[in-house]
């Protein structure tokens, strides 16, 4: 048994060492911080490309339609101070049609980061989707979207919402819109 000397300054070092060793440890119960709200808008959720020169309603000159699917996302503290880093992969359902000529379609789509009514960043991606022999439908999804969104004590990232849809023509966007 030690003596009680001796244990007293073996208690003594460890006390002093404690605070040491503690501040080697990663930091814990710290929740992961608050991601945008995401959301397709309606008007573009939805993609026909029709052979050009058709009116847009014989579903044999449909060359390609899509439909989008999901939206997966993560968030993490940014590498930089008051900032949120996120990353967002969106999946679309593409569909071959009658007109489709080849295996594989371009399609573009967009992400874009919002606060409130206001647009703050928009890119638009091609989606490659490519057929295998008898398949007429396929889902494909872009590869992960980086985002850095600002964040302070009294705004966090669930103030901004992403959103995602086929970017559209002018034309599209009408009918999809029932105009």
């Amino acid at each position: 048994m030690p003596t009680r000397p001796s244990f007293l300054l073996r208690t003594a070092a460890f006390a002093a060492l404690l605070p040491l060793v503690s501040a080697c440890a990663p930091e814990r119960d710290q929740f992961p911080p608050a991601c945008p709200g995401t959301a397709f808008l309606t008007p573009t959720s939805d993609l026909a490309v029709f052979r050009p020169g058709s009116d847009g309603r014989d579903l044999t000159a449909l060359v390609v339609g899509g439909r989008m699917q999901g939206i997966q996302g993560k968030c993490a503290p940014g590498s930089k101070k008051n900032t949120v880093e996120a990353t967002v992969t969106v999946a679309a359902e593409i569909t071959r049609g009658p007109a489709m000529s080849g295996n594989s379609a371009d399609v573009p789509i967009y992400v874009a980061v919002t606060e409130g009514d206001r647009i703050l960043d928009k890119h638009v991606y091609t989606l490659r989707a490519t057929f295998p022999s008898n398949v007429d439908r396929v889902t494909v999804n872009t590869p992960g979207v980086f985002m850095v969104l600002p964040v302070s004590s009294t705004k966090t990232a669930a103030a901004y919402s992403i959103l995602a849809g086929f970017q559209l023509t002018p034309g599209q966007l009408a009918t999809n819109s029932g105009q």
